[in-house]
C-alpha cells in the first residue's frame, strides 16, 4: 500500500511532467520572418519570389487562423546582412534571404537550416545615367560604382567583374542600398550601379540605361534565394515549420503557373516595383524554372560555389558545410501532401534539366 503522501507525490510528479509536456507542444504566439528587402506598399510586402505570393495573399495568416499563433512580417532595408543581425538576436523565426549573406551568416556561427528555395536564377543588372559614355563591363574600371555590399548581388558583381578582367579594386565601389543606389545614380553621384530588377522602373522612366544583363547568360551569374529557419525554432516547433513550408510551396505551385504569369506581376507589383520590370526580369524565361522550391543538384552546387567564392575574397573566415545545412524533410512531406512530388523540373549542377524530371510547363 501507498501512503497518503507518496501518492501525492505522484501525481505532482506526473501533473508536472504533463505541463512539461503540454508547454513543449504549444504552439508559439508569434511566427515571426524576416524578409531581406525594405518590401513596399500597404500592407508591406516584397515580390520576385513565391513568398511575396504567400505574403501578399496572407496564406500564412490564414493557416494558422484560430490557432492562437499569429503572423509577422518583418522587412529589413539593410537585406541580408541586417537579416543575419536579426537571426543572431533571435528577433525572428524565419528569413527569407538570398545565398551569400545566409552562409556568411553561417560561416559566424548562426543556427540556421535551409528549408527550400524560394526565388532561384535571380538576374543581375549594370545600369548607368543614359547619356554615360559606359558601354560595357571593362568601362567600368576606375569608375564610381554602387554595390550593395554583403547581399547575394555582391558576389555575383565580383564573379562579372572578374570575367570581364576586372577585381573590386579596379572600380570605386560605393555601398549603398537600393534606394540609396538609384538617387545616387540619378543624381550623378555614382557612374553606374549593380542591382536587380528594380531598376527596370528607373530605366522605363528614362534615367537609366541597362549596359550588362546576366539574362541568358550562364546560370552560374545568377543570385539564389531560400528560406531558413532558426535551429532552436525548428526543434521546438517542428509542426509549425511544416504548416510554414507547406504555404511556402502552394505559393510556388501557383506563382509556377503560366496561367498565372500576368496576375502574378500584378500580386508582385502591389510591393511598390511595377508589373512591367517583373515582365522584364522574367521575359523568355520559365516561372517553374524561377519559382521552383526545390533543393536540387544546382541549388546545391551553387551555395558550394558560394563558400568557395567567399573564401578566396576573404568576405568569410572559414570554410562551411552544405549539404548537412539543407533540411529536405519539410519540404519533401509538402511536395507529397500536395501530390508535387513530380512536379518541378530538377536541374543539375550546371542548370541543365535532369533527364526524365517531371516538367511544369509539359503538364
Amino acid at each position: 500500500m501507498f501512503s497518503t503522501k507518496q501518492v501525492f507525490k505522484g501525481w505532482a510528479a506526473a501533473l508536472a511532467l504533463f505541463g512539461a509536456f503540454t508547454a513543449a507542444q504549444a504552439a508559439p504566439e508569434v511566427i515571426r520572418i524576416g524578409v531581406a528587402t525594405a518590401g513596399g506598399g500597404d500592407p508591406v510586402t516584397w515580390g520576385g519570389s513565391p513568398g511575396g505570393v504567400a505574403c501578399n495573399q496572407q496564406w500564412l495568416e490564414q493557416e494558422f487562423k484560430g490557432s492562437g499563433t499569429k503572423i509577422e512580417w518583418l522587412f529589413f532595408k539593410g537585406a541580408g546582412p541586417a537579416v543575419n543581425e536579426a537571426l543572431s538576436n533571435k528577433q525572428i523565426d524565419f528569413a527569407y534571404q538570398g545565398d551569400l549573406p545566409s552562409l556568411v551568416g553561417r560561416a559566424n556561427g548562426l543556427n540556421t537550416r535551409l528549408l527550400l528555395a524560394s526565388g532561384t536564377r535571380n538576374n543581375l543588372y549594370v545600369v548607368v545615367p543614359p547619356q554615360s559614355a559606359i558601354q560595357s563591363i571593362k568601362d567600368l574600371k576606375d569608375r564610381k560604382v554602387s554595390i550593395f555590399r554583403g547581399t547575394n548581388g555582391h558576389l555575383v558583381a565580383i564573379n562579372v567583374l572578374a570575367a570581364n578582367g576586372l577585381t573590386e579594386r579596379d572600380i570605386k565601389g560605393v555601398n549603398l542600398d537600393t534606394g540609396s543606389a538609384q538617387a545616387a545614380l540619378v543624381s550623378s553621384g555614382v557612374d553606374a550601379a549593380f542591382g536587380g530588377s528594380e531598376w527596370f522602373k528607373v530605366r522605363d522612366q528614362g534615367l537609366a540605361r541597362i549596359v550588362y544583363s546576366t539574362q541568358g547568360q550562364d546560370p552560374a551569374y545568377t543570385r539564389q534565394a531560400a528560406l531558413l529557419v532558426h535551429g532552436e525554432f525548428e526543434k521546438a516547433n517542428p509542426a509549425e515549420v511544416q504548416r510554414v513550408v507547406d504555404v511556402f510551396v502552394r505559393a510556388a505551385k501557383w506563382a509556377s503557373d503560366e496561367k498565372n504569369r500576368e496576375e502574378l506581376f500584378a500580386t508582385w507589383a502591389k510591393s511598390g516595383t511595377p508589373a512591367a520590370s517583373y515582365k522584364a526580369e522574367f521575359e523568355n524565361q520559365s516561372l517553374a524554372e524561377r519559382n521552383s522550391p526545390l533543393l536540387d543538384a544546382f541549388l546545391n552546387a551553387r551555395y558550394k560555389a558560394v563558400v568557395d567564392d567567399a573564401l578566396k575574397l576573404k568576405l568569410i573566415r572559414r570554410s562551411v558545410t552544405v549539404d548537412d545545412w539543407f533540411e529536405p524533410k519539410y519540404l519533401q512531406a509538402a511536395l507529397k501532401k500536395q501530390g508535387l512530388e513530380n512536379h518541378w523540373t530538377a536541374y543539375d549542377a550546371k542548370g541543365k534539366p535532369v533527364a526524365g524530371s517531371a516538367s511544369v510547363a509539359a503538364r
